[in-house]
């Protein structure tokens, strides 16, 4: 893919020499200089592996053969719906690239710099709330795990054990995105050897059953479209809201497809490989619960391997609470982002606590938390739109900051509005009042991404097409 123009960079920008390797993150979320630009596209290629590799994408690919899907149905619903969803991450990538701002500034080119509070508000609430969820799922993972060797000390075991990995979680995140970027550097790649490892014998050992289904006739397709949701499309777009914070870093000589394939491929290999795996052994007839896929796979064995595989959620974790802060500043949060980071995790430790009371109310926190991201896809084909399509790929950033652009752009929050109905009306979620009338009607089918994405991007097209053609023409009027 040919990138459209960046923004004018200065002389001094252009010549300086490469950056030299930071350890401390002191940024916050003004644009970010090219002399700390030091991320290269094989660090963004870490990033997205290590969050992806992780025990949820397993549970996530067994869900094609828990709706009664064959395995060669699952496998193709799995590899052709994360071309789409890894894609539109890549491309929001590119955004931070180009930039050098973080995804809830950018927000404000669309939404306006009030405007753009309220998806930044809603962002900052989810990734404290998914490190909680994250968290929880390792610790029951680490019980177990403790347990099967023998190692038992009951609630205070289970206490000492969340406050290690709230302690490193949050020690990684609060030095910021350097420190981040270079755990995953010498942490995924041993990750990626054993699950390789894994792979390999999981599936020699294996009976594989590849066109066992029970879905027929209408009950299929309703089991693609949910399939396609949960680790098809709308894997890939669920990590948007956190791209550009991460490339933003990335130096701008280095190339925009560079980065595109770095973070679009970072996303889609481990999501398709871990989910296929998933699938494959829950065809087996284990079930899709991690641990018993992985014990039933290995026996003994599995163990050793069972604890690298936790590395997934807590790397995942780190880019929550990284995320988190920056949203924060973004809503208007005027702190340092280290402190900022320090009171997300401190809030994140609380709704662990919680979870840890209530098992139960874990899980439904957990269902709810995955129904809402419905908001994700219309903001995004808004974003793209606005990005793309009538902004052509060039932004004026300082307009994004101070007083310089609007406050409000409510034909943007229109349209947002209007898709985030559309994908409620064809969402088939976890808890039932994120069941919309449509998709009941329709055979408990989900569409949500979709409808969600056309409805809220087309208006914004259609809405504000003809005030981007009048700044352009000025623009070019002015050049003249």
């Amino acid at each position: 893919m040919n990138p459209a123009p960046r923004p004018l960079l200065s002389e001094t920008q252009e010549t300086e020499p490469a950056p030299m390797p930071q350890s401390f993150d002191a940024h916050g979320v003004e644009p970010i200089p090219e002399s700390s630009r030091d991320s290269s596209p094989k660090d963004q290629w870490w990033i997205w592996v290590g969050a992806n590799v992780a025990p949820i994408n397993w549970v996530l690919g067994a869900l094609g053969i828990t709706l009664g899907l064959t395995l060669v149905e699952t496998l193709i619903v799995i590899s052709l719906g994360n071309i789409v969803g890894c894609a539109v991450f890549g491309l929001f990538n590119l955004m931070g690239h180009r930039t050098g701002v973080n995804q809830m500034v950018l927000g404000r080119s669309a939404f306006g710099r009030k405007g753009a509070i309220i998806p930044g508000v809603v962002q900052g609430l989810l990734t404290m709330g998914w490190v909680g969820v994250n968290t929880w799922v390792v610790l029951d993972l680490a019980i177990a795990l403790l347990g099967k060797i023998g190692i038992h000390g009951g609630e205070g075991l289970k206490y000492t054990v969340a406050a290690v990995i709230m302690a490193a979680q949050l020690g990684l995140a609060v030095f910021g995105f350097y420190a981040i970027r270079t755990f995953e550097r010498w942490t995924v790649p041993a990750t990626v050897l054993v699950m390789a490892i894994m792979t390999v014998l999981s599936l020699t050992q294996a009976d594989l059953r590849w066109t066992s289904g029970t879905a027929t006739g209408a009950d299929r397709v309703t089991a693609i479209t949910q399939l396609v949701t949960a680790i098809g499309v709308g894997w890939g777009v669920s990590w948007v809201p956190y791209s550009a914070d991460y490339s933003r870093f990335v130096p701008s000589r280095c190339s925009g497809k560079s980065v595109f394939w770095a973070t679009a491929l970072g996303m889609y290999v481990p999501t398709v490989w871990l989910a296929a795996l998933g699938a494959c052994l829950a065809s087996t007839g284990q079930g899709g619960d991690p641990s018993e896929l992985v014990i039933g796979a290995f026996g003994a064995m599995a163990l050793p391997i069972l604890l690298l595989i936790m590395h997934g959620p807590v790397a995942t974790n780190i880019l929550n609470l990284y995320s988190c802060a920056l949203a924060a500043l973004s809503v208007g949060v005027r702190a340092a982002r280290w402190k900022v980071t320090l009171v997300a995790g401190a809030v994140a430790g609380v709704i662990l606590l919680v979870f840890m009371q209530s098992h139960s109310f874990a899980e439904s926190f957990d269902h709810w938390m995955t129904s809402i991201l419905v908001w994700i896809s219309p903001w995004a084909a808004v974003m793209l739109t606005e990005f793309f399509i009538l902004r052509r790929g060039r932004i004026d950033v300082s307009q994004l900051y101070g007083n310089h652009g609007p406050a409000w752009r409510w034909r943007a929050l229109l349209a947002l509005a209007a898709g985030i109905a559309a994908a409620w009306s064809w969402q088939y979620g976890l808890v039932p009042l994120m069941q919309g009338p449509l998709a009941r009607s329709m055979h408990d089918t989900d569409f949500s991404w979709l409808s969600g994405a056309v409805v809220a991007g087309g208006l914004h097209y259609l809405l504000t097409r003809q005030e981007h053609r009048s700044v352009l023409n000025k623009a070019a009027t002015d050049s003249d």
